[in-house]
């Protein structure tokens, strides 16, 4: 279907307006798309802020001659063409085209224009294999969080075990004090102990010692005059018996 050339004009100066503003723009060929999957695919794009827009090739090429970008190879404008306006990110909007196109096959990706340079359409495709804007920024920001983590996982492994010992010594201390308590009870009545021991070991010593050698010479002393008086007893005895054999001795005489 003809179009006028107002539309064209406003086709073209749309266009214009995002070739000159896009970081990568992406070609494919949409034939065999239904409505409902180029509604789809208008959706996914246009959620990551991507424009998708269909037009002929030949405004193609005269949209990329005025806003001075190279002219696109004929291999990249082969049939009806859509393209894919990537403003943010370089490879946003191959991604989206690759995976789409791997759940229906009426999509293919015919090249791209990136930073103002034409690749073809392999290259296009390793691109869309390479991980997105985000999951680097991810990455990135998993690889500076990875020290601070295992500095802040050091940090808390010190202060718990810090923790862990102020209370094993605040769970020490009472049982301390109470052992010292126990030997100061203890020391405390030992000298009692010792000292009962002392004056029972006195008594008993008391009981089983000998008399003592005084006792012993008093005990002769007192002993000694026993012999004495058995030894004085004889001339007692003969003073005694004198005065009898004197007095029968006269008597005898007397007869």
């Amino acid at each position: 279907m003809a179009i006028t050339k107002e539309k064209k004009a406003d086709v073209l100066k749309d266009l214009d307006d995002k070739f000159g503003k896009a970081m990568a723009v992406y070609f494919a060929d949409y034939r065999g798309l239904s409505v409902t999957d180029m509604g789809e695919l208008r959706k996914k794009l246009r959620e990551e802020g991507i424009d998708f827009r269909i037009a002929k090739k030949t405004l193609m090429r005269l949209s990329l001659k005025n806003s001075k970008l190279p002219e696109a190879p004929s291999e990249v404008m082969e049939g009806p063409v859509g393209a894919a306006f990537g403003y943010d990110d370089t490879i946003a909007a191959v991604k989206i085209l690759h995976t789409f196109g791997k759940e229906n096959d009426n999509l293919k990706i015919l090249g791209g224009l990136v930073e103002g340079k034409f690749i073809t359409q392999a290259e296009a495709t390793e691109l869309a294999k390479l991980p997105s804007k985000e999951e680097l920024l991810a990455k990135l920001v998993g690889s500076m969080k990875s020290p601070i983590s295992g500095f802040h996982g050091v940090l808390a492994g010190l202060l718990r075990n810090f923790v862990y010992v102020l209370k094993a010594v605040e769970e020490k201390k009472p049982a301390e004090a109470a052992a010292e308590e126990v030997k100061e009870e203890a020391k405390e009545e030992a000298p009692k102990e010792e000292v009962k021991a002392e004056e029972k070991n006195e008594g008993s010593e008391a009981e089983e010692k000998p008399a003592s050698p005084e006792g012993e010479e008093k005990k002769s002393d007192d002993a000694s005059p026993e012999p004495a008086q058995d030894e004085k007893a004889p001339e007692e005895q003969q003073d005694e018996e004198k005065p009898q054999e004197e007095v029968e001795k006269p008597a005898d005489e007397a007869a």
